[in-house]
Protein backbone atom coordinates (compact mmCIF):
# COMPACT_ATOMS: atom_id res chain seq x y z
CA UNK A 1 0.00 0.00 0.00
CA UNK A 2 1.49 3.42 -0.92
CA UNK A 3 2.53 5.70 1.88
CA UNK A 4 0.39 8.85 2.18
CA UNK A 5 2.39 12.03 2.77
CA UNK A 6 2.16 15.69 1.95
CA UNK A 7 3.60 16.02 -1.56
CA UNK A 8 6.65 18.28 -1.90
CA UNK A 9 7.00 20.41 -5.03
CA UNK A 10 6.31 18.54 -8.26
CA UNK A 11 9.06 19.12 -10.85
CA UNK A 12 7.65 17.22 -13.80
CA UNK A 13 5.04 14.70 -14.81
CA UNK A 14 5.29 12.14 -17.60
CA UNK A 15 2.83 9.45 -18.66
CA UNK A 16 4.27 7.05 -16.04
CA UNK A 17 6.13 9.25 -13.57
CA UNK A 18 5.83 12.11 -11.16
CA UNK A 19 9.14 13.77 -10.30
CA UNK A 20 9.17 15.75 -7.06
CA UNK A 21 11.58 17.35 -4.63
CA UNK A 22 13.08 15.09 -1.98
CA UNK A 23 12.09 15.31 1.65
CA UNK A 24 13.11 13.51 4.84
CA UNK A 25 10.45 10.85 4.27
CA UNK A 26 12.41 9.63 1.23
CA UNK A 27 15.25 8.18 3.31
CA UNK A 28 14.01 4.57 3.36
CA UNK A 29 13.25 4.63 -0.38
CA UNK A 30 16.67 6.13 -1.07
CA UNK A 31 18.29 3.28 0.82
CA UNK A 32 16.37 0.73 -1.29
CA UNK A 33 18.12 2.20 -4.35
CA UNK A 34 21.45 3.57 -3.12
CA UNK A 35 21.88 0.94 -0.42
CA UNK A 36 21.80 -1.86 -3.04
CA UNK A 37 25.43 -2.80 -3.72
CA UNK A 38 24.62 -4.41 -7.09
CA UNK A 39 22.65 -1.38 -8.26
CA UNK A 40 25.45 0.94 -7.15
CA UNK A 41 28.25 -0.74 -9.10
CA UNK A 42 28.01 2.09 -11.68
CA UNK A 43 27.43 4.96 -9.24
CA UNK A 44 30.22 6.99 -7.65
CA UNK A 45 32.79 4.71 -6.05
CA UNK A 46 30.54 1.68 -6.53
CA UNK A 47 29.76 1.38 -2.81
CA UNK A 48 26.28 1.35 -1.30
CA UNK A 49 25.31 4.35 0.83
CA UNK A 50 24.84 4.03 4.56
CA UNK A 51 21.74 5.47 6.26
CA UNK A 52 23.77 8.47 7.50
CA UNK A 53 25.22 9.11 4.02
CA UNK A 54 21.75 8.96 2.45
CA UNK A 55 20.36 11.38 5.05
CA UNK A 56 23.28 13.74 4.39
CA UNK A 57 22.62 13.50 0.65
CA UNK A 58 18.96 14.51 1.17
CA UNK A 59 20.13 17.54 3.16
CA UNK A 60 22.68 18.52 0.48
CA UNK A 61 19.97 18.15 -2.17
CA UNK A 62 17.59 20.38 -0.22
CA UNK A 63 20.40 22.96 0.10
CA UNK A 64 20.89 22.76 -3.69
CA UNK A 65 17.21 23.59 -4.24
CA UNK A 66 17.85 26.86 -2.42
CA UNK A 67 21.20 27.57 -4.06
CA UNK A 68 20.54 26.51 -7.67
CA UNK A 69 16.80 25.86 -7.79
CA UNK A 70 17.35 22.20 -8.74
CA UNK A 71 18.97 18.98 -7.58
CA UNK A 72 18.01 15.32 -7.22
CA UNK A 73 14.33 14.40 -7.14
CA UNK A 74 12.24 11.36 -6.28
CA UNK A 75 10.66 9.42 -9.15
CA UNK A 76 7.19 8.18 -8.28
CA UNK A 77 5.39 5.60 -10.36
CA UNK A 78 2.09 7.30 -11.17
CA UNK A 79 0.16 3.99 -11.24
CA UNK A 80 1.06 2.92 -7.69
CA UNK A 81 2.47 5.98 -5.90
CA UNK A 82 5.68 4.03 -5.21
CA UNK A 83 9.04 5.82 -5.15
CA UNK A 84 11.02 3.78 -7.69
CA UNK A 85 14.16 5.85 -8.03
CA UNK A 86 15.85 9.21 -8.20
CA UNK A 87 16.98 11.56 -10.94
CA UNK A 88 18.42 15.04 -11.01
CA UNK A 89 20.80 17.69 -12.15
CA UNK A 90 23.87 18.11 -9.96
CA UNK A 91 27.29 19.78 -9.96
CA UNK A 92 29.60 17.19 -8.36
CA UNK A 93 32.68 18.70 -6.80
CA UNK A 94 31.45 22.15 -7.83
CA UNK A 95 31.87 21.48 -11.56
CA UNK A 96 30.43 24.20 -13.82
CA UNK A 97 28.28 21.99 -16.03
CA UNK A 98 25.00 20.57 -14.77
CA UNK A 99 25.25 16.77 -14.83
CA UNK A 100 22.28 14.45 -15.06
CA UNK A 101 22.22 11.51 -12.65
CA UNK A 102 19.66 8.77 -12.14
CA UNK A 103 19.23 5.47 -10.34
CA UNK A 104 16.26 3.14 -10.13
CA UNK A 105 15.26 0.15 -8.07
CA UNK A 106 16.48 -2.92 -9.95
CA UNK A 107 12.88 -4.14 -10.26
CA UNK A 108 12.25 -1.19 -12.61
CA UNK A 109 15.27 -1.56 -14.89
CA UNK A 110 14.77 -2.26 -18.58
CA UNK A 111 11.33 -0.61 -18.83
CA UNK A 112 12.36 2.71 -20.38
CA UNK A 113 11.73 4.56 -17.12
CA UNK A 114 15.28 5.95 -16.86
CA UNK A 115 15.01 7.34 -20.40
CA UNK A 116 11.61 8.87 -19.63
CA UNK A 117 12.99 10.49 -16.47
CA UNK A 118 16.18 11.71 -18.17
CA UNK A 119 14.24 13.33 -21.04
CA UNK A 120 11.92 15.04 -18.57
CA UNK A 121 14.87 16.24 -16.46
CA UNK A 122 16.66 17.69 -19.50
CA UNK A 123 13.45 19.50 -20.51
CA UNK A 124 13.01 20.78 -16.96
CA UNK A 125 16.60 22.05 -16.74
CA UNK A 126 16.32 23.77 -20.10
CA UNK A 127 12.83 25.23 -19.79
CA UNK A 128 12.75 26.15 -16.10
CA UNK A 129 16.41 27.00 -15.43
CA UNK A 130 17.66 28.09 -18.84
CA UNK A 131 20.35 25.42 -18.99
CA UNK A 132 21.84 25.27 -22.49
CA UNK A 133 24.32 22.44 -21.85
CA UNK A 134 23.93 19.33 -19.69
CA UNK A 135 26.45 16.51 -19.37
CA UNK A 136 26.42 12.93 -18.16
CA UNK A 137 29.28 10.63 -17.22
CA UNK A 138 29.31 6.85 -17.17
CA UNK A 139 31.68 3.95 -16.94
CA UNK A 140 32.62 2.95 -20.50
CA UNK A 141 31.28 -0.57 -19.79
CA UNK A 142 27.84 0.67 -18.68
CA UNK A 143 26.18 0.08 -22.06
CA UNK A 144 22.64 0.19 -20.62
CA UNK A 145 23.20 3.71 -19.34
CA UNK A 146 24.71 4.73 -22.68
CA UNK A 147 21.46 3.63 -24.39
CA UNK A 148 19.39 5.60 -21.86
CA UNK A 149 21.37 8.78 -22.47
CA UNK A 150 21.34 8.46 -26.25
CA UNK A 151 17.57 7.83 -26.28
CA UNK A 152 17.11 10.83 -23.96
CA UNK A 153 18.70 13.07 -26.62
CA UNK A 154 22.29 13.26 -25.47
CA UNK A 155 25.28 12.74 -27.76
CA UNK A 156 28.25 10.53 -27.00
CA UNK A 157 31.23 12.70 -26.15
CA UNK A 158 34.84 12.03 -25.31
CA UNK A 159 36.25 9.04 -23.50
CA UNK A 160 38.44 10.66 -20.85
CA UNK A 161 41.35 9.08 -18.99
CA UNK A 162 41.17 10.01 -15.30
CA UNK A 163 44.13 10.75 -13.03
CA UNK A 164 43.95 7.23 -11.57
CA UNK A 165 44.13 5.63 -15.04
CA UNK A 166 40.43 4.70 -15.18
CA UNK A 167 38.26 6.05 -17.98
CA UNK A 168 34.96 7.94 -18.07
CA UNK A 169 32.60 8.18 -21.02
CA UNK A 170 31.11 11.65 -21.43
CA UNK A 171 27.74 12.49 -22.98
CA UNK A 172 26.31 15.91 -23.54
CA UNK A 173 23.17 17.72 -24.57
CA UNK A 174 23.08 21.18 -26.08
CA UNK A 175 19.92 23.23 -26.39
CA UNK A 176 18.86 23.76 -29.98
CA UNK A 177 19.92 27.08 -31.47
CA UNK A 178 17.12 29.63 -31.43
Amino acid sequence: MPRVTTMPEIIFETPRLIGRHLDGDDLDDMLLVYGDRDAMRWVGDGEALSRDEAARWIQITQDNYGRRGYGMIALILRESGEVIGFCGLVHPGGQLEAEIKYALKRSHWGMGIATEAARAMIDYGSQCHGLRHIIATTAPENVASHRVLLKAGMARGDLVVNDDGSTTQYFDWHAPAV
